[in-house]
């Protein structure tokens, strides 16, 4: 199973959980099996069938291009970052 790391401002969702393991073989099945776990996940991620804009995603210390079909291995880590804003 995949290991997320959830964002401070998510973990009201997932019951203060820091990190959770679900399965997918893509960005897009994570979220997915996710949200069946803990609702309302999905709707703080993605937006019209993309990530959000000011989300990125890391799988495996890389943030790649592909938006909700990069691909997860098994034992892969997913970090979903917020845009850091300020000035």
């Amino acid at each position: 199973m995949a290991t997320v790391w959830i964002p401070p401002l998510m973990r009201n969702l997932t019951h203060q959980q820091e990190q959770v393991q679900v399965e997918g073989e893509n960005v897009r099945q994570i979220i997915e099996a996710l949200d069946a776990v803990y609702p309302g996940v999905a709707a703080r991620l993605i937006d019209e069938n993309r990530i959000r804009p000011g989300i990125s995603v890391a799988v495996d210390g890389v943030i790649g291009n592909k938006g909700l079909r990069e691909p997860v291995q098994p034992n892969s880590e997913i970090h979903f970052i917020p845009a850091m804003s300020g000035g």
